[in-house]
């Protein structure tokens, strides 16, 4: 019996998408890094040298389906004649550019209405919903209340939140309630238990997630942990999560996928910090994985640490950093393994602002068993979920065209 494995990149776009709003159009994840190295304007610390180098990834086809999307070639990356997996690439139907809309909808269910929003002034949230926070949550009042870069307002206000006790909120361009406090002065399990508060009070405002943002350190020198955890609101439909574990399978979530499908449709949770930590967790995770199992990694460094930061020299290291690791990988599949490299929206860290950008996601497959060839332009993420459905055998989902056909065959242009 076979097994899918999901690796996602976390903001990993492969070029704006017509529908992307004005501020988004030209954005490109991936085209942009590589610009940046190969130009040198990525080399100013000295830290980066040369042209992004991720030879495993372009082997599968990972260039030639950033070609296709944004019909311009990138700078100082070549795609190859004769890719050895099956690539193309995707666009969103989702209304959003967010983490849980990406996700859903390459679990077979778009989100096809609008996030409540919270708007971008001082203060940015509703008197009511500060005033009933404050008090169910027992709290001397609150710091922030306004759209910030996380980093940012923890090194503004982190000296005042230590000495009031008052968490910092504060939101972004994302459906967002975003809570940061220490976790020495405040306390983690505080933390956590005013987020539980939080998420009840946003639920009317339909917000998608509120988020634990702790942290550490003294005045000066603060630093987010990776105890970061989200509530999000659950997926308005059955997932391909939930239906594989209804037929008898089994959902091996690593990293924040649990968090980001409200612990819906998991068999097992596994945490780990930082992308290295990540992979070797879902190298592990091969290991014991049965037959109709998925296994689903988000990889956040790459949004959280570099696309959000604007870090191009850090995003392209990871990049590399996970391209070298791809055979360790690649090595441990087992002969009816199927796996996909994709992402759920893109953070172009040449682009101006700190949000995600609206783009096309590159969709990747590849396995001993898996063809070779092209893809296509996939009109929704939800095709890579219904392509996992035919894949494991189990009942159609509601959303998404699959590439593998029922006899098994795979569609190839």
């Amino acid at each position: 019996m076979p097994r899918a494995i999901i690796l996602l990149l976390d903001s990993f776009g492969i070029g704006s998408t017509p529908d992307a709003p004005y501020a988004d159009k030209g954005a490109n994840t991936f085209a942009n890094i590589a610009a940046a190295c190969a130009s040198g304007q990525a080399d100013k610390t000295g830290v980066r040298q040369g042209k992004l180098r991720i030879p495993n990834m372009t082997k599968l086809g990972l260039v030639n389906a950033a070609d296709h999307a944004s019909r311009m070639p990138l700078t100082g990356i070549s795609s190859i004649e004769q890719p050895t997996g099956a690539y193309g690439f995707a666009a969103e139907k989702s209304f959003g550019k967010d983490t849980p809309s990406g996700h859903w909808e390459i679990a077979g269910v778009p989100v096809c209405f609008d996030w409540g929003y919270f708007p971008n002034e001082i203060p940015c949230f509703p008197r009511e919903l500060t005033q009933a926070f404050i008090a169910q949550a027992q709290l001397p009042g609150i710091l922030g209340d306004k759209h910030a870069s996380g980093t940012t307002i923890i090194e503004e206000l982190g000296e005042e939140h230590i000495k009031t006790g008052k968490p910092i909120v504060y939101t972004s361009a994302d459906s967002v309630y975003q809570i940061a406090a220490h976790e020495k002065y405040f306390g983690l399990e505080r933390l956590y238990k005013i987020c539980e508060i939080a998420r009840k009070l946003v639920d009317p405002y339909n917000i998608g997630r509120v988020i634990a943002r702790p942290f550490t350190g003294e005045v000066g020198n603060f630093e987010r942990t990776s105890n970061r955890r989200d509530y999000a609101t659950p997926p308005p439909e059955p997932t391909l999560l939930e239906q594989l574990i209804e037929q008898g399978g089994e959902v091996i979530a690593i990293g924040k996928i649990s968090d980001i499908y409200a612990h819906q449709g998991i068999s097992q949770s596994i945490k780990a910090a930082g992308n290295d930590a990540l992979f070797q967790a879902t190298l592990d995770a091969m290991d014991t994985a049965k037959d109709k199992s998925l296994i689903f990694t988000n990889f956040v460094d790459f949004d959280m640490l570099y696309g959000h930061r604007r870090n191009v020299i850090g995003y392209a290291k990871a990049l590399e950093d996970f391209d070298q690791q791809l055979p360790q990988l690649i090595e441990k599949l087992a002969k009816d393994d199927l796996v996909i490299i994709a992402a759920d929206h893109g953070c172009d860290p040449t682009w101006m602002g700190t949000d995600h950008t609206r783009e096309y996601i590159p969709v990747i497959c590849f396995g001993q068993q898996i063809p070779a060839g092209y893809l296509g332009k996939r009109q929704s993420f939800a095709d890579i979920g219904q392509s996992i459905a035919s894949y494991l055998k189990i009942d159609p989902l509601k959303h998404g065209k699959s590439f593998i056909k029922s006899d098994g065959t795979w569609e190839l242009l």
